[in-house]
């Protein structure tokens, strides 16, 4: 993994959907990896916070009754590994970008952000939509890979992807290309005061 390089005051976390629902969908006997990413993930929200740095919380949005991201339900609300504190931002999209639909560019830009950190659910989903776009925006993009998780997936031939497989081919497909692959040891570490 690269050496992490960007300026601290002119930096943000932005954590993507880490909402009820997906802890729901593990309960009901989804397939998950990586389940220490809840943990990294308040790692990570309690360095950002202790340095005074930009924190944007993303929520995903879907107006069907019966969708566990409607606000009318438990799942829309955050995990209590990611909860909002007085202060920080919190933007709610209703696709799989971030930027889409919402003004976190605008709010980006007037904080004068460069450099944006990334983290959330799911990997090949919203956090990979995300990070693309924040890529050819052109901030200056890192992906926290251990404070990420999916899914497995049945793909259209019937055929079941674990979730360890299609985070690996996220990573890869976002390595070097739209961002620098880290992990929340790096950041903590290059966060700490």
């Amino acid at each position: 993994m690269s050496a992490l390089k960007f300026n601290q005051a002119k930096s943000a976390l932005i954590i993507i959907d880490v909402q009820q629902a997906f802890s729901e969908m593990a309960a009901s006997g989804a397939q998950r990896n990586n389940l220490s990413a809840e943990d990294n993930i308040a790692r990570l929200l309690s360095a950002f916070r202790a340095s005074s740095a930009a924190i944007f919380h993303i929520r995903h949005r879907n107006d069907t009754e019966s969708s566990r991201f409607n606000p009318k339900n438990s799942g829309f609300q955050p995990m209590q590994s990611a909860l909002e504190q007085a202060g920080e931002t919190v933007i709610v999209k209703q696709v799989n970008s971030s930027f889409i639909g919402t003004d976190l560019e605008e709010r980006l830009r007037a904080a004068n952000i460069e450099s944006v950190i990334i983290c959330g659910a799911t990997t090949n989903h919203c956090v990979e939509t995300t990070t693309r776009m924040a890529g050819n925006l052109g901030f200056d993009t890192y992906l926290a890979h251990d404070a990420t998780w999916t899914f497995d997936r049945t793909g259209p031939d019937g055929a079941v992807h674990k979730a360890d497989t299609i985070q690996a081919i996220s990573l890869a497909n976002l390595h070097d290309e739209f961002c620098t692959i880290t992990d929340t040891a790096s950041l903590t570490s290059y966060m700490a005061p």
